[in-house]
């Protein structure tokens, strides 16, 4: 066992003694230690409740025959760090919940990891150090949030967001705002929608990395207990069969997760994690790129309809038959013999899965649309390509085309909203909100929000930022390269027609090439000094068409 190195011969003794300190019996020390990975925070809805989950993942190790070691990473709010400086760092946490974890497993010898996160950065980033450590690793996601109620609709964390952009236009009070903020997110939980980050825990099942209907078991269910416990036995026995992640996550299971996450319509952000997770195992033959999305994107179809893009909750999805039922669906479009965290194939764990609601999952031939939920669009503004959630686009809008309205920040672009200087017809166009140019890409919710809330129909909006997998509408994000590294939308100038063609794909600015080169040629760019972890990251992050991973 890999922790033999800290307990093992004469010379360890001074390491056992430390154990003995933590309570580790002669008896344990015989057995395989086991992290769990905790990304408990008091002040993110999404991991109040993991302190439990842990409870029980620990109790399962123990039961299973292995001793459980709990540690601790961070976890940021996307939804608290919206809209101000705080997002900045959001993206850029994925990394240092990666570090983290795979400095707490080498540092203490694990044998192998239980990893428990449940908010955007945080799945991802756990699954990149379970695949750079290739030790045996399961995942336990938190859970969904329950959806709220308000005057018998069901609401979430978004419903908040455009409701700002209402009041601002007369359409809902301040006291109608104040009864939602109230009843939109009832407790524990990611937010109720296919927001970033359900997608990643659906996806994370997907993958084979975490049990069945883990994914879409809400966080105040027993059963997310249950699962919890079972997880915990489970590891113990994955280090006595050396299953390791790049058995599982292989080149097939990379491709099966693409297409849950089309056939779901999940959120744009699976563009840059599930290529940054795949990184991590280039050296055992995986690769995934744009290229691969949107090659997927036209073969596979959309076949649920969950908020933003449609009427359904999370808790639809899970009562349907979570995401076994989807991949049952799917079982003539994906790998059926991949291995999974069960020591079973894909097809063994989903045999008996039945779709319960066919309303909410849809089969093949009753999609919700025959193309998949993302779109890789390129072109002259975006060489390298850019990714839009084309399922939550309403039709009208799949093609447009109208005049840029250019801001340098995400904060100009807010601000000029709620003014009332975006019209319809406009192509709004953020820029210099990249992964180098924020510095940390930030989301854009809250200009999307506030043009839906206002009732801003035909208005497309393009950024080197990304989006809010809360997002809805004609939103085109990581566009690649972006401005500050030279890319063309550092050209872009207000009154500049933009063409947008999601069925073609194309994302066009209609002024000739010589004058695109002249133009980047006399561009300055904004300077903008940061010091600390985000000046690093600056230096070291690669465009968003290769996961905005560092280098």
């Amino acid at each position: 066992m890999r922790s033999d190195a800290i307990k093992k011969g004469m010379q360890r003794a001074p390491h056992r003694s430390l154990l003995r300190a933590c309570g580790v019996t002669d008896a344990e020390m015989e057995k395989p230690f086991i992290g769990v990975a905790n990304s408990f925070t008091d002040i993110v809805p999404g991991h109040i409740h993991l302190k439990e989950v842990a409870k029980s993942v620990k109790l399962g190790i123990s039961q299973g025959g292995g001793v459980p070691f709990e540690f601790n990473t961070m976890a940021i709010c996307d939804g608290l760090a919206m809209n101000h400086n705080g997002m900045r760092y959001s993206l850029a946490s994925r990394e240092l919940v990666a570090d983290t974890v795979e400095s707490m497993a080498q540092a203490h010898s694990l044998d192998g990891l239980v990893l428990i996160p449940t908010c955007d950065k945080i799945v991802p980033g756990m699954l990149m150090a379970a695949a750079r450590l290739d030790i045996p690793a399961i995942v336990v996601t938190g859970g969904p949030m329950l959806p709220g109620n308000y005057k018998g609709k069901s609401v979430n964390l978004i419903d908040v967001f455009e409701a700002v952009g209402q009041v601002s236009s007369g359409k809902m009070t301040v006291k109608e705002l104040d009864e939602l903020e109230r009843c939109a997110c009832p407790g524990a939980g990611s937010c109720a929608g296919l927001f970033t980050a359900n997608t990643m825990a659906c996806l994370t099942e997907a993958l084979g990395m975490s049990l069945p209907y883990c994914g879409t078991t809400h966080a105040v269910d027993a059963q997310k207990m249950r699962i919890a416990h079972e997880s915990g036995e489970r590891i113990v026995a994955m280090v006595e069969e050396n299953i390791k992640p790049s058995q599982i996550m292989t080149q097939e299971a990379f491709y099966n997760a693409v297409v849950v996450d089309l056939a779901l319509g999940g959120s744009s952000n699976t563009a840059l994690h599930i290529p940054a997770i795949a990184h991590e195992l280039t050296g055992h033959g995986v690769d995934v790129t744009l290229d691969l999305f949107d090659d997927l994107s036209r073969k596979v179809p959309h076949i649920t309809s969950i908020s933003p893009s449609g009427d359904h909750s999370m808790l639809d999805l899970h009562q349907a038959g979570g995401i076994p039922a989807v991949l049952k669906v799917l079982e003539s479009k994906i790998n059926m013999n991949v291995r999974t965290c069960t020591g079973q194939s894909l097809k063994e764990n989903i045999k008996d899965a039945k779709v319960v609601d066919n309303t909410v999952i849809r089969p093949l031939d009753n999609p919700f649309h025959h193309e998949g939920g993302i779109a890789i669009l390129k072109g002259n503004l975006a060489p390298q390509g850019s990714v839009v959630k084309q399922a939550a686009v309403d039709e009208d809008m799949m093609k447009h085309q109208g005049p840029a309205k250019v801001f340098d920040s995400e904060e100009e672009c807010v601000n000029a909203i709620f003014q009332g200087a975006v019209e319809e017809g406009d192509v709004i166009v953020i820029r210099y909100e990249g992964p180098k140019g924020g510095p940390g890409m930030r989301e854009m919710l809250n200009p999307t929000s506030a043009i839906s809330g206002i009732g801003i129909k035909s208005v497309a909006l393009i950024t080197d930022g990304r989006f809010s997998g809360g997002t809805r509408g004609p939103c085109i994000g990581h566009v690649s390269p972006e401005a500050m590294e030279g890319g063309p939308l550092a050209a872009v100038e207000d009154g500049d027609v933009i063409r947008i063609d999601i069925p073609l794909r194309e994302l066009e600015i209609l002024i000739s090439p010589p004058e695109m080169e002249e133009r980047l040629k006399n561009k300055i760019h904004p300077k903008k000094e940061f010091k600390g972890w985000l000046a690093r990251y600056r230096k070291m992050a690669t465009s968003a068409d290769e996961g905005a991973i560092l280098r």
